[in-house]
């Protein structure tokens, strides 16, 4: 059975393509809207987002990564390590956990509105700081480029292992 969900997850790929159309207003509100929605540890929700949309703003985070893509806006998502919940025998924290869900939330959204995006892990997070001036307590921990893609997935898209190999019932 194929759920709803499960369309829209296979529907899902990485656009490295975008065409240069902005996105409507209420579309970036809703991404944002699931961006809020999306679980954190505790629910402390440290997620921190900047919609990068002017081409100033554009220019600075083309100096950060080569992966931009020439989206038309770019979300760069933080965290706020000030506001993370923290494990009492170890101090691991839920940062880039949190920021995982909340990516998740964002591309799936961005996909059901008929937009493209990329989750990117290749940047400079320094660069990002001095950039965008960040103060010390927040993380830049992902960037999305996204906008209307202006090709479809690459061929690899649909290669995934079998369950089989991914999956061990205990």
């Amino acid at each position: 059975m194929e759920s709803n969900f499960l369309k829209l997850a296979k529907a899902r790929y990485s656009c490295r393509s975008y065409e240069a159309r902005a996105i409507e207003p209420e579309k970036i509100t809703a991404l944002c809207e699931a961006a809020r929605l999306a679980p954190t540890g505790c629910n402390k929700q440290a997620q921190r987002l900047f919609v990068i949309q002017s081409p100033e703003a554009l220019e600075k985070i083309r100096r950060c990564t080569p992966c931009h893509f020439q989206a038309p806006t770019v979300f760069l998502i933080c965290f706020d390590k000030s506001d993370l919940w923290h494990r009492s025998w170890d101090g691991w924290d839920t940062g880039y956990t949190d920021i995982a869900s909340v990516v998740t939330h964002i591309l799936l959204a961005a996909t059901d509105l008929g937009l493209g995006t990329c989750w990117v892990a290749c940047f400079d997070p320094q660069a990002v700081i001095r950039e965008f001036a960040l103060p010390a307590n927040l993380i830049p921990a992902a960037l999305i480029p996204c906008g209307y893609p202006a090709q479809g997935p690459s061929d690899r898209h649909a290669d995934r292992l079998p369950l089989a190999d991914i999956v061990k019932f205990l």
